[in-house]
């Protein structure tokens, strides 16, 4: 079972979280404006690297929070996403800016 580290729960099982998706993914600034084309693109067009990768976690049974968190997708080690001198990308109310769009209720 993979282990992820809630910022402010620490460490905890897989079966805690749901998975959010690709991190820094901004929701479009006049969504209304998309054609079909664009929305899709929006919705469904993510990276798919083999190795480190930036993902969105949201704690469904502790804390309730978005988080984001570097994942190695083959061996799947986890860790913080680097310091940018930014306010980490949650909030305690699941409506930061990243969740959008992730099917998570608000």
């Amino acid at each position: 079972m993979q282990s992820i580290e809630c910022p402010w729960c620490g460490p905890r099982d897989e079966i805690e979280f749901r998975y959010g998706g690709q991190a820094g993914i901004a929701y479009p600034r006049d969504p209304g404006a998309l054609s079909d084309e664009e929305w899709a693109g929006y919705v469904f067009m993510r990276d798919n690297p083999r190795g480190w990768f930036h993902e969105r976690w949201f704690h469904v049974h502790g804390c309730r929070t978005w988080f984001s968190i570097r994942r190695h997708t083959v061996t799947h080690e986890t860790g913080p996403v680097p310091d940018t001198g930014r306010e980490p990308e949650s909030d305690r109310t699941g409506r930061g800016p990243l969740a959008r769009g992730t099917g998570e209720a608000r």
